[in-house]
């Protein structure tokens, strides 16, 4: 699922076919000495299997909008002498590390792709048949049959994108997300005065001091009744899960800054109770607009619990206080 032309595609359903095992051979020994020889059938080639590789990087499943079929292919028959079949070609599809696969049809999560270069099956193919000289025994000793392979496991498959980060920061449409993450890292994105200028997840490696760094994910604005599906909804809730930190946005000229961080954070609750075991940092934008007098009287309006800094990207201020703030919360 992409966004206006956009290249960041977090959801694709696509239909895995694995091959079908190769039919074991029925073959009866011949050669210039051996006028009627026993059975040497070989055994049947496996069907291909359907793998998930993880590579870190991507960071994006656009590669796969267009492609709804993967099949493996079809494991090769036995043959004379008792050679084997030849194992059917796997196929390999490369993801996003945070790649999420559940069953089309049931929705049941069947695993996470976490893992750079971590091969996972997700269609098995069908083992190869057994060739005759299997079913030779004492009384059957020219046996003139064996058996078919079996079929391969196919299926749609739904793939989700949860992007991974270190921080995710949450905030209700123009808090001042975009701006803070192209201000400390070097993350580009269209920015203006208007909500849901943001569309999709965004991802910034920020600097800190001594060559350390820390990823930080600016995800879509979150509006009160988000998760029942109104704004931009739940789509890009689930990015949020991956994050180990919650960095909270609310601007200095929100009519009540404490009220704001109860709906966002109800609203996460909703969507999912895990989300409340996340460590949460509390940030507050714009604070350009503050004197030193009217900060003082915000400070003690300030949801209690939670750590709190201010800082103004456009402004420079408090940044470095920020990123501190941030990188003790990561490694307490």
């Amino acid at each position: 699922m992409a966004v206006n032309g956009s290249n960041f595609v977090d959801y694709v359903k696509i239909h895995c076919a694995a091959g079908h095992g190769g039919a074991g051979s029925v073959h009866l020994h011949r050669s210039r000495l051996t006028a009627k020889g026993g059975p040497d059938g070989g055994d049947g080639g496996r069907g291909g299997n359907v793998y998930l590789r993880g590579n870190d990087q991507m960071w994006t499943l656009l590669h796969l909008k267009y492609k709804r079929h993967v099949k493996a292919g079809r494991g090769g028959g036995g043959s004379s002498n008792n050679s084997f079949g030849d194992d059917g070609e796997d196929k390999y599809i490369e993801v996003p590390l945070g790649t999420v696969v559940r069953d089309g049809d049931t929705q049941e999560i069947l695993f996470e792709v976490t893992e750079h270069g971590k091969d996972t099956i997700v269609r098995k193919g069908g083992m190869g048949g057994r060739g005759n000289s299997w079913f030779k025994n004492s009384v059957r000793q020219t046996p003139r049959y064996a058996q078919p392979g079996t079929e391969g496991e196919e299926g749609w498959n739904i793939l989700e994108l949860k992007v991974l980060a270190d921080v995710g920061l949450v905030g209700f449409p123009n808090a001042g997300k975009s701006t803070l993450l192209s201000v400390i890292s070097a993350a580009k994105r269209k920015i203006a005065n208007y909500a849901f200028t943001t569309l999709v997840p965004n991802l910034g490696i920020v600097a800190y001091r001594d060559n350390r760094s820390f990823v930080m994910a600016d995800i879509p604005g979150i509006i009160e009744g988000a998760n029942e599906g109104k704004g931009l909804g739940i789509r890009f809730l689930r990015h949020i899960e991956r994050n180990s930190t919650l960095l909270f946005l609310v601007p200095a000229d929100a009519d009540d800054i404490a009220k704001e961080y109860a709906i966002l954070l109800n609203e996460l609750e909703l969507y999912n109770p895990e989300l409340m075991h996340k460590d949460r940092l509390l940030a507050i934008s714009k604070s350009d607009m503050l004197d030193d007098e009217l900060q003082e009287e915000l400070v003690k309006t300030l949801p209690e619990g939670i750590k709190t800094v201010f800082f103004s990207s456009v402004a420079q201020q408090g940044l470095m206080e920020l990123k501190d703030l941030i990188w003790h919360q990561l490694n307490a």
